[in-house]
């Protein structure tokens, strides 16, 4: 099998993780949303295949959001506003992660791969919480005032993303070194 095809089927491979990942983690709730374990496969592909695999499978981490129905909320209220959000902060994560591994990978894959384990999160909910502010805030303001929350920003933070993001970044810095030093080795011993 050659390079190219070796990358497409890994890539390929990534993707079926990322959407049964997201399709399984939609059972699991807290609060409102779902714990997303699909940072780590974004991570690791990018890791291994290059940013253009990270922003495609961030892109597939977004259409699965949308198809899922983890979004109906907002889709309720703002079609537009919700797929553009979705899209745009799944295919930002993992391009952004890609970025920050690709800076960092000649120096040491290891510091590379933690730098892009928290670089996905934090893309993700940043852009998550822009899009909330720019589509939603009429409506967040409503959720939180009938939640007994005294502002928005602060059921933001604390209903919409505290747990969730704490969640996926500490995941996210445990598993996808682990995970990406594995496949080396595995890399390594195929060579051999």
């Amino acid at each position: 099998m050659n390079k190219n095809t070796k990358k497409i089927v890994g890539i390929g491979l990534f993707t079926a993780i990322v959407v049964v990942l997201q399709l399984l983690g939609s059972f699991i709730k807290i609060g409102a949303f779902s714990i997303s374990l699909v940072l780590i496969p974004i991570v690791v592909g990018t890791a291994l295949y290059g940013v253009g695999a990270g922003a495609w499978l961030g892109a597939a981490f977004g259409i699965t959001v949308l198809l899922s129905g983890d979004a109906a909320p907002f889709l309720a209220v703002n079609v537009f506003g919700t797929v553009a959000t979705v899209l745009v902060k799944g295919a930002l994560c993992g391009t952004c992660a890609g970025l920050v591994y690709k800076a960092l990978e000649k120096k040491n894959k290891y510091v590379a791969t933690i730098c892009a384990a928290i670089t996905a999160p934090v893309v993700n909910t940043g852009v998550f919480l822009l899009g909330c502010l720019i589509f939603f805030m009429p409506t967040i303001t409503e959720w939180a005032h009938g939640l007994g929350f005294e502002s928005a920003g602060k059921y933001m933070l604390v209903g919409f993303v505290g747990f969730n993001f704490l969640f996926e970044l500490g995941v996210n810095i445990v598993l996808s070194p682990v995970i990406v030093r594995l496949v080396n080795i595995g890399k390594k011993e195929h060579k051999d």
